[in-house]
């Protein structure tokens, strides 16, 4: 008894210790029309000998540089006695404190006006704070416990959200600064709804909706039932929540038409930013963002790539896994949305046809692996620059190809094996999920190995479709569950992508010069009938087929009166002259997927039972 006793007393002095070490936040609000808060910062206990402090350059969830510093000034340094100490700028957004007592206290001036899942945004009706963009941190520190105190919410008519944990007077704590700033926080008037999810050890999990919108309280329950309908349709894939930090998760939702949207997710609740009105009327075209972002409470938060481990906030984060934790949860996000009867199985073939239509139908994932698309995140994920790319030609977005992946695995294990990619993913979330257990590309293709047995099909697989350039043979996959995969404007003539947007009907694909042409703006992509004429970003296009092209609509038109293989002649200009060349149209390569119903053909039963099993509820 006496050890025990000492034990819960040694328990003790560690908890008082952790108290006295933390560091502390103060977030008052002066200046709000103008979208500025001013941010102080205390730092206990200090060592001897300088101190740096500093702004982040990325943000749990993204995988580019986001320069915060840009948004911090009037940066002071005081000692615990209120004089102010010399603070030296060592870089945009790194401060140096030479000479200090054992504690510092720094004040700063943070702006913000950017409301999506990543920047900060300060105004009259919140402060939406994302916390990587909002507080300067201590090199060296990270273990520090912090806490946040916002004094002034009461007084703008606020309340806080956040899944740091609440220790009253508005004050809220973090174990250190990786939990921390992955804990957005929004402070408003927002509406709330809330419910509990039994889970399969039978504990209580609740789960709270939180909006910040110009709707009512019953618009925000009846939203919030339909929420609750996907995490228990998402729950079924891994037969369990995981168990929340602090006892919740919450949704943050804000919704406003002048925001940038966006979905991000984070340990125990995701940051929603949506561009509608209003929830109300939108409800179906809201659901789409949770249900992608509440999937990486499981897959991303927990079942953790190990590149990302830790989380580095001085510079981007590579990873070569977003294929799997992005593009896998791409396409459980619209599989879900059927599954939970939100969306239609037309919805989903529809779905699948674009997932299909990226990997066979894009110079990316025709010369770039899946690997290779994930690490170019640090250049693709919302990363800014002012200069062209040819992104178009070497880059196809690891969600779409991941995306792809998924369905292709998910066919195979149904077919072949009598798994389904459910089965895949709770063996994942048991592996390394549950335990927290980062893991890497061999270990997934190794927990594949063993839920099929067939160690040669996962190392086939991981080797053609992951790693390699290798197509999987959708037309037959998709067969086997009465689907039928074909062109989805067969006879169409096709040039390819012109501009920004695929050449095809009345669609827009250049900036258009009336008085001059038409504007190729951007990279043309490989393996096109553009392409292959030599044509490419900068050229004007002024003739065709000996018609001068005063507009887009014109050329628009003399394509859409030809068929594949007519040739099409081309006059254009660049900063070199005057110039001819030849298209050789190709039919539109965009695929659809169709029942066989609807393509005349009639399903088997077998067929039709797995379309069933695969898209049915799994909701007992």
């Amino acid at each position: 008894m006496k050890k025990l006793l000492l034990a819960f007393s040694a328990l003790g002095l560690c908890f008082a210790a952790e108290a006295q070490n933390a560091v502390n936040y103060t977030f008052t609000f002066p200046n709000l029309v103008h979208h500025e808060a001013e941010v102080s910062m205390v730092i206990p206990q200090l060592p001897a000998g300088p101190v740096k402090v500093r702004m982040s350059r990325s943000s749990p969830g993204r995988y580019a540089t986001h320069e915060f510093g840009k948004n911090v000034y009037n940066v002071k340094a005081f000692d615990a006695k209120g004089k102010p100490l010399a603070i030296n700028q060592l870089a945009g957004d790194v401060y140096e404190i030479p000479q200090h007592g054992s504690e510092i206290k720094i004040t700063y001036t943070l702006f913000g006006n950017w409301t999506d899942g990543t920047y900060v945004s300060i105004d009259e009706s919140h402060a939406h704070l994302n916390m990587p963009g909002s507080l300067m941190w201590t090199i060296g520190m990270d273990n520090r416990p912090i806490r946040i105190s916002f004094p002034d919410v009461k007084k703008h008519g606020w309340r806080v959200a956040t899944q740091l944990k609440s220790e009253g007077n508005n004050t809220y704590f973090g174990p250190g600064l990786q939990y921390v700033m992955d804990s957005p926080t929004e402070l408003s008037d927002y509406k709330e709804t809330s419910w509990e999810v039994t889970n399969t050890d039978g504990k209580k999990e609740p789960i709270h909706l939180t909006i910040h919108s110009d709707d009512s309280q019953e618009v925000i329950d009846n939203f919030g039932k339909m929420v609750q309908r996907l995490v228990l349709e998402e729950k079924a894939v891994y037969g369990e929540l995981p168990t929340y930090d602090y006892g919740s998760y919450t949704f943050l939702d804000d919704v406003y038409p002048t925001n940038s949207g966006d979905g991000m997710e984070h340990r125990n609740s995701t940051c929603i930013v949506q561009t509608t009105p209003r929830v109300a009327g939108y409800e179906k075209r809201l659901l789409g963002t949770f249900s992608h972002e509440y999937f990486h409470s499981w897959n991303v938060e927990r079942i953790r790539p190990k590149t990302l481990e830790p989380f580095n906030f001085e510079h981007a984060n590579m990873s070569n896994e977003l294929w799997f934790a992005e593009g896998f949860t791409q396409y459980y996000g619209d599989l879900l949305l059927t599954r939970a009867g939100f969306n239609t199985d037309e919805d989903f073939y529809d779905d699948a046809a674009g997932l299909i239509n990226s990997v066979l139908n894009t110079p990316g994932a025709r010369d770039f692996s899946a690997v290779q698309a994930s690490r170019y995140a640090v250049y693709a994920d919302a990363g800014v620059a002012i200069d062209a790319t040819n992104k178009a030609n070497i880059f196809n977005s690891y969600y779409v190809y991941g995306g792809a992946i998924a369905l292709a695995l998910d066919l195979h294990l149904r077919t072949e094996f009598k798994l389904t990619l459910d089965d895949y993913m709770r063996a994942v979330w048991l592996a390394h999920g549950k335990v927290e257990k980062a893991y890497t590309i061999p270990d997934l293709q190794n927990i594949l190995a063993k839920l099929t047995g067939n160690p040669s099909f996962a190392a086939n697989f991981y080797k053609k479709y992951v790693y390699g350039l290798d197509k999987n043979d959708y037309a037959a996959l998709l067969d086997k569950a009465g689907l039928v995969l074909r062109r989805w404007h067969p006879g169409k003539a096709w040039v390819g992508r012109i501009g920004a947007q695929a050449f095809r009907g009345s669609e827009g694909a250049a900036r258009g010069n009336n008085a001059e042409g038409v504007l190729i703006a951007s990279a043309i992509a490989k393996y096109t009938p553009a392409y292959k004429a030599g044509l490419d970003a900068g050229d004007i296009i002024t003739a065709a087929d000996g018609n001068t092209v005063k507009d887009y609509a014109a050329l628009t038109e003399l394509i859409n009166s030809k068929k594949p293989d007519d040739k099409l002649k081309i006059a254009y200009k660049n900063r070199t002259g005057e110039h001819e060349t030849t298209l050789t149209l190709e039919e539109d390569p965009a695929y659809e997927v169709v029942t066989y119903e609807k393509a005349g053909k009639t399903a088997s039963d077998a067929q039709l039972a797995i379309r069933k099993a695969w898209l049915s509820t799994k909701v007992k």
